[in-house]
């Protein structure tokens, strides 16, 4: 082969992550971000040290989770979860999503982006893509340091299910870490409605509390049994549904549907935002 030849030949093109490593760097040292996650790692911390202090005694009022942290130091994660689910996990996931587009308009540095220059829809992907990893992190946060605590304080060994059947240590720390997936999906779907929001605005703090305000909204529409035949379809009602991961067999059918449901929202509501996205003047 002539050097003529070489230089004409075609490079094969690599798929470069610069953009998702500044992305992810950007979201992981930003103070208050690192402060919200010492938040969301205090739950646990402040269940196992009340229930460690408590009565051992079990009287049956509270959620199951809570009532098995004795026997068995992992639930302690997933009583945190329980607790996290409601607020801090999506306000957590909000705050990032709701920046994410809105944050760059007000800083003025979007168009900075485009110039660079890159495609619109991979930076909307790119953008997303953080938010997922952002959301696995969140909650792998609060499972970690449950789980650490919860073993130090109550220590491990076969788990006792919500059936009542037993499984071994090393089955139960898989099952912790399916549903902290699990409830991490559930949360991307969350962020792509966010990264739809912040499309819409130049103000991240209004793209924050529209986040959170949707799916407070939807833990309310799911508690009212008038609008049943709308619980199927609320992103948020199958949220709870890594309960299911505890018992055997294991229900799979409201897990399955959880994910649907998220894949869902995450679809449409991305692409409605990569179609507002795309047709947006951007000038800041």
């Amino acid at each position: 082969m002539s050097v003529a030849e070489a230089v004409r030949r075609p490079r094969p093109r690599v798929v470069s992550t610069r953009l998702l490593r500044s992305e992810l760097r950007l979201i992981f040292t930003r103070r208050r971000n690192i402060a919200g996650m010492g938040v969301l790692a205090a739950v646990p911390v402040l269940i196992a040290v009340a229930i460690r202090l408590s009565s051992p005694g079990r009287d049956g009022g509270g959620p199951d989770f809570f009532s098995s942290v004795t026997e068995n130091g992992l639930f302690v994660a997933m009583a945190a979860l329980t607790l996290e689910l409601p607020l801090f996990l999506p306000l957590a996931v909000a705050a990032i999503s709701g920046d994410s587009v809105a944050g760059e308009a007000n800083l003025g540095t979007l168009r900075y982006l485009l110039v660079v220059p890159v495609a619109r829809a991979r930076l909307l992907g790119v953008k997303y893509a953080a938010i997922a990893v952002f959301a696995l992190a969140a909650a792998m946060v609060v499972t970690t340091v449950g789980v650490v605590l919860g073993l130090v304080l109550f220590g491990g060994g076969d788990m006792t299910l919500l059936s009542g059947s037993q499984v071994g240590f090393l089955s139960g720390v898989a099952r912790v870490l399916a549903a902290t997936c699990y409830i991490a999906a559930c949360l991307s779907a969350l962020g792509a409605v966010g990264l739809f929001v912040s499309s819409l605005t130049e103000q991240p703090i209004g793209a924050t509390v529209a986040i959170l305000v949707f799916s407070t909204a939807s833990f309310i529409l799911d508690s009212i049994p008038q609008v049943s035949w709308l619980h199927p379809f609320l992103l948020t009602h199958h949220w709870l549904a890594f309960g299911d991961l505890f018992r055997a067999p294991v229900a799979w059918d409201g897990l399955t549907s959880g994910l649907y449901v998220a894949a869902a929202y995450a679809a449409v509501f991305w692409l409605a935002a990569w179609a507002r996205f795309l047709t947006k003047d951007v000038t800041s």
